[in-house]
């Protein structure tokens, strides 16, 4: 279960991040392939959010002995 919160939580801001920026700084002539649509723009967001949060969710911890 909190391995699961790890993931969910830098997803869900990482995709209300994209969101605002497709709001905030977006694109008006559609030439920016991520920028022009929130769909993609928050999708884009959730990917790059997941994968922060699958990196910090990696339970295994280093031997500083090595």
């Amino acid at each position: 279960m909190k391995k699961m919160l790890i993931i969910a939580i830098p997803t869900l801001l990482f995709a209300g991040a994209g969101f605002a920026y497709y709001h905030y700084v977006g694109c008006n002539n559609g030439a920016c392939a991520i920028a022009s649509s929130p769909i993609i723009s928050t999708a884009f967001g959730a990917i790059v959010g997941a994968s922060v949060g699958f990196t910090l969710s990696d339970g295994r911890k280093k031997d500083a002995n090595l």
